[in-house]
């Protein structure tokens, strides 16, 4: 299986840019069964109608730090980081982009505020110790700059702060956002809770990782990036309850199906899922056997990434083919900013009463 054959053409003017100007606004293309006809265009206000009580909708909880941080070195050379991870509340785990690699010692001052001193490296990525007395997090929050993917090639502003987060996001670790969540606004979730559908939530902190293109021809000698996760004993209960009723597990996102799928894996053999805390470098491309997922709400990803290939696992290489095809045609907005789709298992294609 070859990386090209997630290829596909995208006009610029298709990237968005800039989010809707209403989270619930945005489009939502439903693909309803393997059919290529069966292809339906909404807006994601309607999602509502697409789930029932007797199904279980799973979110990713994770909150975007402002992780990108400008500065420069002592010495005066210009220095870029981006934070990858916090490993505790004065050490960062980041990208650092400078003219020369930095060296063990190396001080640099970020944000005219932040200090900090390089004191290890992990292989691509730089530890770095802060030296002031505020926490990395607090430090990030007050000045940081919220970390937009490199396709949005504009500054971030003051409204990206709000935007580039979902409205339920609290554990903060995050230096990419779930995108799939940021068409969820408070009118939407109320009808989902009207309506009696059950909603539970996992943690997974996206990485910079996440826009890091293959490197390798052959998919299968790709390697993915480590990401934290935590599913809770709740939401495995709750997976178990869902599947006993007879009802769906909907994902909102990518990094949900991966929670899952990977606390799944980890389990015991006699277990559909168990609680897990800690690393995943799960890589789901078709082939991969769901365990846990019967529906999914996703954004549109980038041609030869590892999330077309996740999502052309879930509903069928010429399912996605044919959506993502259908979306050019009708104009809809793709990647983080963009709009919607909600796509189902090839081998669960039931449509909500």
């Amino acid at each position: 299986m070859q990386v090209s054959d997630f290829h596909f053409d995208l006009p610029d003017e298709l990237i968005a840019r800039f989010p809707a100007e209403k989270r619930s606004e945005s489009r939502l293309l439903v693909v309803a069964d393997k059919s290529s006809d069966s292809i339906e265009h909404k807006i994601f206000a309607q999602m509502p109608d697409l789930v029932t009580a007797n199904d279980l909708l799973i979110f990713n909880n994770t909150k975007v730090i402002p992780a990108r941080l400008l500065g420069h070195k002592l010495s005066g050379g210009k220095v870029e980081v981006l934070v990858e991870r916090l490993l505790d509340d004065n050490k960062i785990l980041a990208h650092v982009r400078a003219n020369k690699a930095l060296k063990p010692g190396t001080q640099v001052i970020l944000e005219d505020k932040i200090n900090a001193e390089m004191i290890e490296r992990r292989g691509d990525l730089f530890v770095l110790k802060i030296l002031n007395e505020q926490n990395s997090l607090s430090l990030l929050e007050e000045y940081g700059h919220m970390p937009l993917p490199p396709y949005i090639d504009r500054a971030d502003e003051q409204a990206d702060k709000e935007r580039y987060q979902t409205v339920y996001g609290e554990v903060p670790g995050a230096v990419a956002a779930p995108t799939a969540g940021l068409h969820f606004d408070e009118t939407v979730l109320n009808q989902l809770k009207a309506k009696g559908v059950p909603m539970e939530y996992v943690t997974l902190h996206v990485g910079a990782g996440t826009f890091q293109s293959i490197r390798v021809d052959n998919v299968e000698e790709h390697t993915m990036h480590a990401e934290y996760i935590e599913v809770s004993q709740r939401v495995t209960q709750a997976i178990k309850d869902c599947k006993a009723r007879g009802g769906r597990v909907i994902a909102v996102g990518t990094t949900s199906v991966r929670s899952l799928e990977s606390a799944a894996q980890f389990s015991q053999a006699d277990q559909l899922i168990e609680p897990y805390q800690g690393d995943t470098q799960i890589f789901i491309y078709p082939g991969y056997e769901f365990k846990v997922i019967d529906a999914m709400f996703t954004n549109f990803h980038l041609p030869e990434s590892t999330l077309i290939m996740l999502v052309s696992a879930f509903a069928g290489t010429e399912t996605i083919k044919n959506a993502y095809q259908t979306a050019i045609e009708k104009q809809y907005r793709f990647f983080s900013y963009g709009d919607s789709m909600f796509i189902q298992n090839q081998n669960r294609f039931v449509k909500a009463d």
